[in-house]
């Protein structure tokens, strides 16, 4: 198969980076806006997760999807591969868990705060599942976050590198 030529390689690492960093930095953003907000009614409970809600939805998952579609794209059109390094087969098992994840619990957590905090208002400080949803998307969502800023780590000093 062809590769990219170096000028197309040039490109795919800066959307590669461009996708990566709006996914760590959305990921950030929703664990810290949780940690630190302090609402005083349920108009701005409901503003403050619905804000998340939009963020996971429009900006983390498109990062997360753009982030999966450029590293694709280094492995089939460049000399990177799939499983040449070990330090490459973390970061595709870490961006395949986060995708997955997010997708099936930490997006789905968020989104049914947000339509609780909509309905109850402050209340939904209260309803035990709000709170269970809060408390798993901090826990699994500082994981997750943990994990991604990792890949970026072992993005930069390629460890591991044989096979």
């Amino acid at each position: 198969m062809k590769k990219l030529s170096a000028t197309g390689q040039k490109w795919l690492k800066s959307l590669h980076i461009f996708f990566a960093s709006v996914w760590v930095g959305s990921a950030v953003i929703l664990i810290i806006v949780q940690l630190f907000s302090k609402p005083n009614d349920g108009g701005e409970l409901y503003g403050i997760i619905g804000t998340l809600d939009f963020i996971d939805l429009f900006i983390l998952v498109p990062g997360a999807i753009g982030t999966f579609f450029t590293a694709l794209i280094y492995s089939i059109w460049t000399n990177w591969g799939w499983f040449k390094h070990k330090w490459i087969t973390v970061k595709w098992a870490i961006c395949i868990f986060g995708i997955v994840f997010g997708t099936f619990w930490l997006g789905p957590w968020i989104t049914e705060m947000s339509l609780i905090a909509k309905g109850a208002g402050l209340e939904a400080l209260s309803d035990s599942t709000y709170l269970n949803n809060r408390f798993h998307s901090l826990l699994f969502g500082s994981f997750q976050t943990a994990t991604v800023i990792f890949a970026l780590f072992i993005s930069t000093h390629k460890p591991w590198r044989g096979k």
